[in-house]
């Protein structure tokens, strides 16, 4: 690829490929520049490859390829250049996840990391501006909450836990935190490709009235994913024209 465009024996053309990527991710959002790549003349350049299905060596092969990266505590801002996130996920250089972490021993839990992203996280910044990440997660050793479009104190977090007893919060875990499926289950690297590429996009509604277009990222709620899962694997195993009973509380 690089040979094709030339970007890395020739600062200018270096300089012009990351600015149409900036404006390619600012335009389409992160999510649909990893689905469907971008175009940079001469080239179609693929910026994810997508999870292969079982029998397709070839495509296996090349999704072992995506790299998949963790910075601790990055450095976000260009001019308060102190300021750092205590975690990023990265995919193929693309940053995609957000993480402020806190720990209850320390007298601090998931509000505490809510209310950092309203008060301490400039939406304006780069890193926070809507549709070049996926999803902002404020996560404790008990709960975790979730953003996807960060807007000062109007952002609107949501909870990202299992439930427990029929209510709120996570089940006990027998073998460390009760969080510890977000890193287990969700961000392990094929669920992650699947949510990419099936859940997570950007809706666009249009009012009848005005005409105004508005936007919003859709990232699955833990619940939401886990039903639509637990459907797929009974469908592959049983085959189609079962009946099933969605159990949820209002709103979900």
């Amino acid at each position: 690829m690089h040979h094709k465009l030339g970007i890395f024996n020739n600062e200018l053309k270096k300089a012009q490929f990351l600015n149409r990527l900036r404006g390619e991710i600012a335009k389409r959002g992160v999510i649909d520049v990893l689905r469907n790549g971008i175009k940079v003349y001469p080239a179609n350049l693929i910026m994810f490859y997508l999870t292969p299905t079982e029998r397709n060596i070839q495509a296996k092969a090349l999704f072992e390829q995506n790299i998949y990266s963790v910075t601790r505590q990055l450095q976000y801002s260009k001019d308060a250049t102190r300021l750092s996130l205590d975690l990023c996920i990265f995919i193929n250089g693309l940053p995609v996840i957000t993480c402020e972490l806190k720990n209850q021993l320390t007298k601090q839990n998931v509000d505490d990391a809510v209310y950092q992203y309203k008060t301490d996280r400039d939406p304006n910044e780069l890193l926070f501006q809507f549709k070049r990440c996926m999803v902002h997660f404020a996560v404790d050793d008990t709960r975790i909450k979730f953003c996807t479009k960060l807007d000062g104190k109007a952002s609107w977090f949501l909870p990202f836990d299992k439930g427990y007893n029929d209510g709120a919060g996570n089940p006990p875990n027998p073998y460390g935190i009760m969080t510890d499926y977000l890193l287990k289950n969700i961000l392990e690297k094929y669920m992650l490709a699947h949510i990419i590429e099936n859940y997570a996009q950007v809706i666009e509604k249009v009012d009848p009235e005005t005409k105004r277009k508005t936007y919003t990222q859709i990232f699955p709620r833990y619940h939401q994913l886990s039903a639509v899962e637990s459907l797929l694997s009974d469908v592959y195993h049983n085959g189609i024209g079962q009946k099933y009973l969605i159990q949820h509380s209002a709103g979900s």
